[in-house]
């Protein structure tokens, strides 16, 4: 079976069945073992100052700290069926408009009982899948506290692992308790955790992490709180995206410094790090895990819906999640170093046009207010 890793090598990036033949060999298995190849890193040099951006982030850390059991109202009552009609309803009338004939497919004899199933599949799928990336982030930056050698950068760190902690938690909670099942990490998302923990070199898992994933969690979050019509999950996100928007923050004002004394030789492992992990992330929006638990062949509901034999990266929703990535790494100079080895590629995925937008080293404090909302206001 290919690799991510093969396809990209053959240039197979838009192949939707070399994409396909991806799949999670394990997902019955609850442990799922990496190997670490880093060194631990001690610094005997514990003076602060050195970063003063770091340090800011840092404080503000300190005293953003929420509890996930007391500072969300878990006694809301969440009708999944209900949410789950109202977005069911509006992509039936989004498919009625973009003119899809399901004439002569198994959609066809779809009934509301089986389009109302789908919705919360959907559902389940994206909060799991949400969920696993939080794990990932967790072990990560307990990673990162171990491997970089700034002592600054080990104690912004420290508070992210807490934060991730608690977004697996709240996540968990949420499924376990509000929805109806959960979902094993998809097949894309699982290899590219794995690649980011199994790297030796300290600022890969900064890049795959926190200016990757992280980066495309926060443009995910901000798009499902804004659609979501549960108060209980639209609270929660807020939470999650304030310490989101540190997180992808603390990426890049660390890896500024590091990759302005890289050699163009460095940098283009890093683009091609970023490339491959861009790729993965698409990837996992196909969500065939979905089709397959709803008997529905996965090239037929893909191509279907206005996804042609080749992945043409046309879809509004998976380009804007590429909305805090693309700046980030035009900060990072990754975007246009090596005669813009990285942008060429962004643009085989369509997601160039958000080079412009604000980067989150200079956007996360507005970020973190607008974000979280205290109280009574934050299940508005």
């Amino acid at each position: 079976m290919a690799t991510d890793a093969e396809i990209l090598g053959r240039g197979e990036v838009n192949d939707l069945s070399a994409i396909l033949s991806i799949t999670n060999t394990d997902v019955d298995e609850a442990i799922h073992t990496v190997a670490d190849n880093a060194d631990a890193i001690f610094t005997w040099d514990y003076e602060k100052g050195k970063r003063p951006a770091l340090n800011k982030l840092y404080e503000k850390a300190k005293h953003s700290q929420w509890n996930g059991e007391t500072d969300l109202d878990w006694s809301i009552t969440v009708d999944q069926e209900q949410f789950a009609k109202a977005i069911m309803d509006m992509r039936r009338q989004g498919m009625a408009d973009a003119g899809i004939d399901l004439t002569g497919t198994v959609f066809e004899r779809w009934g509301d009982k089986e389009w109302l199933q789908m919705a919360m599949e959907n559902q389940n799928w994206s909060l799991s899948q949400f969920m696993h990336g939080e794990q990932g982030a967790l072990l990560c930056t307990a990673k990162i506290v171990e491997t970089v050698p700034w002592i600054d950068a080990k104690y912004y760190a420290a508070t992210q692992v807490m934060d991730e902690a608690r977004h697996v938690e709240v996540f968990a909670k949420y499924l376990d308790t509000k929805l109806s099942g959960h979902y094993p990490v998809n097949a894309h998302l699982k290899m590219l955790l794995d690649d980011i923990i199994a790297d030796s070199r300290w600022d890969m898992t900064y890049l795959g992490m926190q200016i990757m994933v992280e980066g495309l969690a926060l443009a995910a979050f901000g798009m499902a709180h804004q659609t979501t019509p549960d108060p209980l999950l639209k609270q929660l996100l807020r939470y999650v995206m304030s310490d989101e928007a540190r997180h992808v923050a603390f990426g890049v004002l660390s890896l500024k410094e590091f990759y302005d004394g890289l050699t163009d030789a460095e940098m283009l492992e890093r683009q091609e790090f970023a490339f491959e992990a861009a790729v993965r992330m698409r990837d996992r929006f196909l969500q065939q895990e979905v089709w397959d638990r709803m008997g529905v062949d996965v090239k037929e509901a893909i191509r279907l819906f206005d996804v042609p034999a080749e992945v043409k990266n046309q879809d509004p929703f998976q380009q804007l999640l590429f909305s805090k990535i693309v700046p980030n790494t035009k900060k990072l100079g990754l975007l246009d170093a090596n005669d813009g080895w990285l942008r060429k590629r962004f643009d085989t995925l369509g997601v160039t046009q958000f080079e412009d937008w604000v980067d989150t080293g200079e956007e996360y404090a507005d970020l973190d207010e607008v974000s979280k909302d205290r109280g009574a206001a934050a299940t508005a």
